[in-house]
């Protein structure tokens, strides 16, 4: 599906199912986005393992750490003691990585962003990197267990609710915020939450 970028959370899925998934989609590319390729309970989806599965799926799997990663080497993207996503989604290497995958939809592939977690909320690939692409455009589609999907949009409604439930309250006593800067600060405050801490 052209502009449109697929996630997934692998620990939701059995590897058959995982697979299954990307195909019923049609997805034929799969870029990894952990800084660290590997899970001690999920096997399975270690890099050279999941790399040779989808291989032999005629899916592609490529592997961006460095353009991608939630745990960046670099102090500077580390203001206040945890990965600022909005200060790295400026860096170099983040935009040549969003650059290389708008060059690939151009081409017709049609990939998934992978990690680790079931909720999307919780991953830094949704609250980063989907973020950027569906801020310049992009649909965004999470691919959930048991067939079900959400939305960028669903994402974000529900981070109003996480953060600002009294938001359509009247406030007399503080500035009303419009729906946009609500849904920047709460992108702000999930960020912090689950942004990776440099003292790890």
């Amino acid at each position: 599906m052209v502009n449109t970028v697929f996630t997934i959370g692998y620990s939701g899925f059995q590897l058959n199912d995982f697979i299954k998934i990307l195909k019923d989609n049609g997805i034929i590319l799969v870029i990894d986005v952990r800084s660290l390729p590997y899970s001690q309970h999920y096997a399975g989806f270690n890099k050279e393992n999941i790399s040779k599965l989808l291989e032999s799926s005629q899916i592609y799997y490529r592997n961006y750490a460095s353009e991608f990663g939630a745990r960046q080497e670099e102090k500077k993207y580390y203001p206040n003691g945890y990965l600022d996503f909005n200060l790295f989604s400026k860096s170099k290497q983040f935009l040549s990585g969003i650059e290389k995958l708008k060059k690939s939809m151009q081409q017709d592939y049609t990939f998934a962003l992978m990690c680790s977690e079931t909720d999307p909320i919780m991953c830094h690939r949704t609250i980063l990197i989907a973020r950027a692409f569906y801020l310049s455009g992009y649909n965004i589609i999470h691919l959930l267990p048991n067939g079900k999907t959400a939305t960028q949009g669903d994402v974000e409604e529900r981070l109003l609710n996480k953060f600002f439930p009294d938001r359509n309250q009247i406030h007399l006593f503080s500035k009303n915020l419009s729906t946009q800067e609500y849904i920047e600060e709460a992108y702000k405050k999930q960020n912090a939450i689950i942004g990776y801490t440099i003292e790890g």
